[in-house]
């Protein structure tokens, strides 16, 4: 499976992070370890949403989508 997710800082609950993995588990733990850079400084992180495809060309489209602006405002509306 391939994996979207959106991860919230515990520390700074205005910080967020929307990504991609097919491993859903490790990811999470490499976000809480420091191993990602980007996410490093505002440790630990907890998963909010997270959407399962069956390819990985869909959740990277996926993905993309909730990056976008509009995508930001569908999420802020509706996952978070």
């Amino acid at each position: 499976m391939h994996y979207v997710y959106l991860i919230e800082s515990v520390s700074v609950p205005v910080v967020r992070y929307t990504g991609y993995t097919d491993n859903l588990r490790q990811r999470l733990l490499d976000h809480n370890s420091g191993k990602n850079v980007s996410t490093a400084p505002n440790r630990p992180w907890r998963l909010c949403t997270y959407f399962a495809f069956s390819t990985k060309t869909q959740a990277l489209e996926f993905e993309h989508y909730l990056k976008s602006g509009s995508g930001h405002a569908f999420a802020n509306k509706r996952l978070w």
